[in-house]
């Protein structure tokens, strides 16, 4: 990562700033320019996600594209990876936690969601990103501003600390900060993307199938996820900290 990124929070700032004007395209186009390959995609196949994607191939940006098997996806999810990988004509790289269910269950705990689901978001979640990211000096996603209230504050470029001994930091990368959902799914149908079918079943937020549920409406989109839990988010964008 060039040492302004790294060592001077106050550039990063300026430049999120400048990009609060810019299209997703041209942020994207900027950090495949800076960065190439160690720049990458972390998608769930949310709208969002979809929309990423569609901009940095449709721009002929070859950014790596990565999404988190759990092993506790819906079929609809699995089988949407299939179908994004035909329509886009990449490879969607898939990291898989060090355990399986199966093993997660006997070394620790049956239905671990159940009784500690932010330790099961760690295992299946968590980790296999860190070990990801320790590749990486910028990480592209999805979050939007409008998806939550934790999210409400996000910055188009946020510099993080990712390991303190090796004195590496990670760029996270939001170029739809300030989509709209409209906006988002107006985007998808108008360029026909392949997207999960469980949102045209009142899904808004879908993540591992034991903790998605429907969302009743007026809710926001993180609503569904983990009822009966004070848990909105499963860790992938919160263990980073506080931005330096």
């Amino acid at each position: 990562m060039p040492a302004l990124l790294t060592s001077n929070p106050k550039e990063v700032a300026a430049l999120a700033a400048e990009f609060e004007f810019a299209s997703a395209t041209e942020i994207l186009r900027w950090a495949f320019e800076q960065f190439g390959s160690s720049a990458a995609i972390g998608t769930s196949f949310q709208g969002a996600g979809l929309v990423t994607i569609h901009h940095a191939v449709t721009a002929g940006l070859p950014l790596p594209v990565f999404t988190i098997d759990t092993g506790l996806l819906f079929p609809e999810t699995l089988e949407l990876k299939t179908r994004l990988e035909d329509y886009f004509g990449i490879l969607i790289e898939s990291l898989v936690p060090e355990r399986t269910v199966g093993q997660q269950a006997q070394d620790i705990a049956a239905e671990l969601w159940l009784s500690n689901p932010d330790l099961c978001c760690t295992l299946r979640k968590v980790e296999p990103l860190q070990k990801k990211l320790s590749q990486l000096d910028a990480w592209i996603v999805g979050l939007r501003r409008e998806q939550s209230a934790g999210r409400a504050r996000i910055q188009i470029l946020e510099l993080y600390e990712f390991d303190k001994l090796r004195e590496k930091n990670i760029l996270k990368v939001n170029p739809l900060a300030q989509w709209s959902r409209e906006q988002v799914w107006d985007y998808i149908r108008r360029h026909g993307i392949p997207y999960n079918p469980l949102m045209d079943r009142g899904f808004r937020s879908i993540g591992c199938f034991p903790c998605t549920r429907v969302v009743i409406s007026g809710q926001d989109d993180r609503a569904g996820r983990w009822t009966g839990f004070d848990k909105n988010e499963c860790g992938i964008h919160t263990f980073l900290g506080d931005k330096i």
